[in-house]
């Protein structure tokens, strides 16, 4: 018997968009029909490269089962709402959508039509999400970093929802509570928007998240430490390595404390992309569970949107009281 394959385009065909399209080519149990892009150049020449045919939208909808939106964030709702409209299924590159209430429609769409809405939290499919939660279920102190050199691709938006989103999912994914208060404050410095962000998050449990992120620094760095009742994590992501210190568990003894012991944990590297585009395919052909669905998708979204706003608190009284202009 012949294995069902899933016909998929791709809408987008930049820096993003190319590398979903790798990855649907790739897929043992996918067919990239096409690409479409509002720069028909762009993907005719994507399109060449992986064999397949650059199509307009209405060609790329007509010849698919599914569409990965890899677009700018703008053109997120419209063309997931399309999308899901003519009954396609859909995954949609972070964030969901530039609004709530877009995102609250494209759940609406996908549940009246029974298709699949996948969003592109990439941490989700990665070796580290799974040992920080099997380590650290109940962290009671969060902190990320995550730095890295001026590109220009991404400055249509701010830093939040370029690169801190990322950890903002990941910091909702590991803490059972909903977030009650945020205080961040940020900057541009080489674009027109925020180009470095702190946020501080704080829960209904009392756990409490510090976030750094920057796109203007020297070098590139990926972090976070955990702290829980009974030790504490430090991980690196960019060298794939997670240490862990406390009370029990396996790991050698930390000299002059008694019961705790130390444990460093490492793991290969690992495609993520393909394992979200797996996991997709998964859910449209097996009806696998949805790891990142549009309620997660909308939560990373509303906690982007509250660190957007704090700033916009922060600049405002720095503005009134004279301290920037």
């Amino acid at each position: 018997m012949t294995e069902r394959v899933l016909r998929m385009g791709v809408a987008g065909a930049g820096h993003f968009g190319r590398f979903h399209s790798q990855k649907v080519a790739a897929n043992p149990r996918a067919e990239l029909v096409g690409i479409y892009d509002r720069d028909p150049a762009r993907a005719a020449s994507v399109a060449a490269e992986l064999g397949t045919t650059a199509l307009d939208w209405p060609a790329l909808l007509a010849a698919c089962d599914a569409v990965v939106v890899a677009a700018p964030a703008e053109a997120h709702f419209p063309l997931a709402a399309a999308a899901l409209q003519a009954g396609r299924h859909v995954l949609v590159e972070k964030p969901i959508a530039a609004t709530l209430e877009e995102a609250d429609r494209l759940a609406v769409l996908a549940a009246q039509h029974q298709r699949v809405l996948q969003v592109g939290h990439l941490l989700r499919f990665t070796p580290e999400h799974a040992a920080i939660r099997a380590q650290m279920p109940n962290p009671i102190f969060i902190e990320c970093i995550r730095i890295a050199p001026f590109k220009p691709r991404g400055t249509d938006v701010s830093v939040v929802l370029d690169l801190m989103i990322h950890d903002l999912d990941l910091v909702l994914s590991l803490v059972d509570a909903e977030l009650e208060t945020v205080d961040a404050i940020g900057a541009p410095v080489a674009s027109p928007f925020e180009d470095i962000a702190n946020a501080r998050l704080g829960f209904a449990n009392g756990t409490v998240a510090m976030i750094t992120a920057s796109r203007i620094s020297l070098r590139t760095e990926r972090k976070m430490r955990l702290f829980g009742q009974d030790g504490y994590l430090n991980v690196d992501f960019a060298n794939r390595t997670l240490l862990r210190m406390g009370r029990g568990g396996a790991g050698l003894p930390v000299p002059g404390m008694p019961e705790a012991t130390m444990q460093q944990i490492t793991w290969p590297e690992q495609d993520a992309l393909a394992a979200e585009h797996a996991g997709f395919v998964a859910a449209v052909l097996d009806g696998a569970p949805i790891r990142v669905d549009a309620a997660a998708g909308r939560r990373a979204l509303a906690a982007a949107l509250a660190v957007a706003d704090s700033m916009a608190q922060a600049k405002a009284k720095a503005v009134a009281s004279g301290l920037i202009r």
